[in-house]
């Protein structure tokens, strides 16, 4: 133990910089900010604080709910930003976000400001949720181009760190406020703005060695984080257990989980003295080579002889390739001069894209383009050659072009263009199964304290619901991350075969909330919220593999952005329909026996009828929504079994070695 924490050849104040400065204490932060950056999670903790605050009936709080989805998903400014921004750039814009939107909810709640519209709200929320997509983009991209072998592992990591926040939020919040919802919204504005700001430069691209082997170091991450969700499960039953816990024993649950968070930096440290004594080590290797005799006197005759032999063959080589330029050149120049006659005659200009051409023709005779690309070329040069040959018309100008974007199509595991994967049929086939998917787990999320209520549990036991959904989204992320990169490193099992079975088996727990029994909303609570973490890692993973790493931060953001339309169709427009459709006719129901019995008191057990927010009490208020979203999920299910059959040949393969020769062979050490 004491070796995980002690580094003698790190203790100048030059090295300590560089710990500070390296890759993993950039994982370090990392982790921090994710802890503290899923404030979206327990929606359904403070909600009802919003509801009874504004005067909300259930379909208004599901609205905004919806625009809540909306802004933690639509991360495409985001994935373009986080394109040619710096990462702590990306950082700034989020924390600017989550302070504006919930500072403006807790003004709003409080009645600080004059009273908001319902639209005014939404929009708040859809900012501070917004914000968390800035975040999650700068730093799940830089991790995973910073490890890209380790890209399934750091997914399930950096996920799971959002889906234990909510949590980490909670006891943090009883330990400072108690039970007051209301001040969590103010604590949701400046907490993870502060973290944000105070950390925002560790996050960087860095030059890191691809040929070590990090997944170690990942392990004692991983280790830390359970040992974390183990101590939350334990509070959260104690919690429940004893409801009227001191305010001390809140203060030291809170305490406990900031020092597990905190605790992070020791690993970084050790595994950034690791490193750097690593490459210490090769540089003094490398030095010992080059202090030996560069003339070939000290070497053997035949050795020697062997030597003048390949130069021989290098000089041939090298006047092959001459002349291969020089053909390619005529080539290009013949191609080059059939395109511009074609394109003269409809009046285009040629200048950018015959440059383009030419670089590509003399890349390819370079050796910096892959055999394929330059075949590619080659291959449209062709087409143009024969096209200017057979006509000289616009049309057929128009027909070459496209016939030669078509031959350039990457294949799977080749780096697309966004407009490349967005017509891609892998990606559609994605759409419909996060619509589905990731909807449903939403609504059930989002819906968890109006779900409680409607069943007739306490509120401790309501965040105990919240809290299980937390935990078990961060075991469902871990889970996902490590499982799906062990079966198919092991075993070849495609990710997106676990992404389908999830899926399926997300559709128990929604089945459990529409036929409830006693208690069963605790196992429902663990399996919605297992289902809901456990989407993301091999959804992402997939993306990177099938369209590459080169646009990921955009295509990451794109995938993730379709997750709203099935939260507003099955949480607005189904739950949240159907709900408040229960609680009118429970309404008028009560309405009908109190006027045909005068005499009838109302219970003191009976829900107060106090229109417009009423609302629905028994086992039937989500009976008919949740079926219909159990449905969806298991349809989601069977829609991304097409890309299992469509990239199963994909996945027969070495992924691995398809996919990360050419980052070792192009990328080494690029990003410093």
């Amino acid at each position: 133990m004491e070796k995980l924490y002690s580094c003698g050849s790190c203790s100048s104040s030059g090295s300590l910089k560089r710990i500070l400065r390296g890759p993993w204490m950039a994982v370090a932060v990392s982790f921090y900010m994710l802890l503290f950056s899923g404030a979206t999670y327990i929606f359904g903790v403070y909600s009802g604080a919003i509801k009874s605050a504004l005067h909300y009936n259930q379909e208004t709080i599901d609205t905004i709910s919806f625009f809540k989805d909306l802004g933690g998903n639509v991360g495409i400014l985001a994935g373009l930003m986080n394109e040619v921004t710096p990462p702590w750039m990306v950082l700034s814009v989020g924390a600017a976000l989550n302070l504006f939107g919930y500072l403006m909810i807790w003004l709003s709640v409080t009645h600080r400001v004059a009273v908001p519209s319902a639209g005014a709200v939404s929009f708040y929320m859809f900012a501070a949720a917004n914000s968390q997509t800035f975040v999650n983009t700068a730093v799940l991209v830089a991790c995973v181009k910073n490890f890209p072998l380790s890209r399934g592992i750091v997914l399930g990591l950096t996920k799971g760190c959002i889906g234990l926040s909510g949590a980490v939020f909670v006891q943090i919040y009883h330990a400072i406020y108690g039970q007051d919802t209301t001040d969590m919204i103010l604590f949701l504005a400046w907490l993870p703005s502060l973290i944000i700001l105070l950390f925002m430069f560790f996050i960087r691209r860095m030059d890191i060695d691809l040929k070590e082997n990090h997944d170690r170091h990942f392990f004692f991450l991983l280790y830390l984080a359970l040992a974390l969700a183990g101590f939350l499960t334990v509070a959260i039953i104690l919690e429940n257990a004893l409801s009227q816990l001191p305010t001390q024993a809140y203060k030291a649950f809170g305490a406990v989980a900031v020092v597990f968070v905190a605790a992070n930096a020791l690993v970084a440290i050790r595994a950034e003295c690791e490193r750097r004594t690593t490459s210490q080590n090769n540089v003094n290797v490398e030095a010992l080579e080059s202090e030996k005799p560069p003339n070939c006197m000290a070497l053997t005759a035949p050795t020697c002889m062997h030597s003048e032999e390949d130069m021989n063959r290098e000089s041939t080589m090298r006047s092959t390739v001459s002349d291969g330029d020089k053909k390619e050149a005529q080539m290009q120049s013949c191609s080059a001069s059939n395109e511009v006659g074609e394109r003269k005659s409809s009046g285009e200009s040629v200048g950018e894209q015959d440059g383009t051409e030419r670089n590509k023709g003399s890349s390819c005779a370079a050796g910096s383009y892959d055999e394929k690309e330059c075949h590619r070329s080659a291959s449209s040069s062709q087409v143009k050659m024969r096209c200017g040959e057979s006509g000289r018309g616009s049309s057929m100008g128009c027909v070459s072009r496209v016939r030669a974007y078509f031959k350039q199509w990457p294949e799977r595991g080749e780096d697309h263009s966004i407009p490349q994967a967005l017509l891609s049929l892998d990606m559609w086939i994605l759409f419909v199964s996060v619509t589905c998917g990731v909807g449903g787990s939403l609504a059930a999320v989002d819906n968890m304290g109006q779900i409680g209520e409607s069943l007739g549990y306490s509120k401790v036991s309501i965040s105990t619901c919240v809290s299980l959904i937390s935990i078990w989204n961060f075991l469902g992320r871990v889970a996902a991350g490590f499982g799906s990169e062990h079966l198919l490193r092991r075993y070849g099992v495609s990710r997106a075969l676990v992404l389908s079975f999830i899926l399926g088996f997300s559709s128990v727990g929604h089945l459990l909330i529409a036929f409830p029994g006693p208690g069963t909303l605790y196992a429902a609570s663990i399996l919605v919220g297992f289902c809901f973490g456990a989407m993301w890692p091999p959804l992402y993973a997939v993306i990177s593999e099938i369209f590459g790493l080169k646009y990921f931060a955009t295509l990451y953001n794109v995938v993730g952005s379709v997750s709203p339309l099935g939260s507003y169709l099955l949480n607005v427009k189904v739950a949240g329909h159907l709900y408040d459709h229960e609680a009118r006719r429970q309404a008028e129901k009560l309405l009908l026996m109190a006027a045909s019995t005068p005499s009838m008191a109302p219970s003191s057990k009976s829900p107060s009828i106090a229109p417009p927010d009423f609302t629905c009490y028994g086992t039937h208020c989500f009976r008919m929504a949740f079926s219909i979203i159990a449905i969806a999920s298991f349809a989601g299910c069977l829609i991304s079994l097409l890309l299992v059959i469509r990239t199963r040949k994909f996945y027969s393969q070495n992924i691995y070695a398809k996919l990360h020769a050419p980052q070792q062979q192009h990328h080494p050490h690029q990003y410093a």
